[in-house]
């Protein structure tokens, strides 16, 4: 039996890869985590032979929860990521598995397939070699995104550069797109995403909306300490007292 720990903060998450994996005769899901720091206990105490590890996730991050452990003892890893056009580059390069979000069910079979043949023909030192190298290409990689995968019409995702969005919109459980080309939509939330972009480019100005400043025309003063942002294509939005306090300068 292959003894798998699932680690994602997304509870849909989880479930999703709980469930695929009760198809499979030779996995034992021995824990499940929601952050890295529980995570990293985990690893410890239950010592699996296969985690399933989101990138981001609070308190600790995926690659956090290596270095935590250790490259030279980690157990097998299939990294599971919503963002990161970089980080599918390097996991490509030195030869690592990964799921990007949302993952259909083939897709996971091939991983599968990969991890199993990994497992019985493993070169610890070498998959060791490899993760290490992986972190150090990560860490001299940009931190925030410049490039996101988004949905464009029916079951068409294209890869859109983020420096040409002007807003991002929060619709339950999707995130709208709205660039120069056109709108696009992507299943998350702003809150995860928020965290992966360059605040010198992009601002949350209220719950539901993210703006890339270079798209803000002026600020002006409302009501009760809030801002109106004016748009250079002519949209008004709010730019609410709770999210001014983040902010330091000349509006904090």
């Amino acid at each position: 039996m292959i003894r798998t720990l699932i680690v994602d903060d997304e509870a849909p998450a989880r479930r999703k890869i709980r469930d695929l994996l009760t198809h499979e005769a030779d996995i034992e899901v021995v824990g499940e985590a929601a952050d890295g720091a529980v995570a990293v206990d985990l690893i410890r105490t239950t010592r699996p032979e296969l985690v399933f590890l989101d990138i981001q996730m609070p308190r600790l991050d995926g690659f956090g929860v290596i270095d935590a452990i250790g490259a030279e003892i980690m157990p097998l890893v299939v990294f599971i990521t919503a963002y990161d056009e970089h980080a599918l580059r390097a996991f490509d390069v030195h030869a690592l598995d990964y799921l990007l979000k949302p993952f259909a069910p083939s897709r996971f079979q091939q991983v599968l397939q990969r991890i199993r043949k990994r497992l019985h023909h493993a070169d610890t030192l070498e998959l060791a070699s490899r993760l290490g190298q992986l972190l150090e290409t990560l860490r001299a990689e940009p931190r925030y995104l410049r490039h996101l995968f988004v949905e464009k019409g029916h079951e068409r995702e294209i890869l859109l550069q983020l420096e040409t969005v002007d807003l991002i919109q929060s619709e339950k459980n999707y995130m709208r797109f709205i660039a120069r080309e056109g709108e696009y939509i992507r299943r998350g939330t702003l809150n995860a995403l928020e965290a992966r972009l360059d605040p010198e480019k992009f601002m949350r100005v209220n719950r539901s909306e993210i703006v890339r400043l270079e798209a803000v025309r002026e600020f002006q003063p409302w009501f009760h300490g809030d801002y109106r942002v004016i748009m250079k294509d002519g949209r008004m939005l709010t730019w609410s007292r709770r999210y001014r306090a983040r902010v330091r300068g000349d509006f904090a």
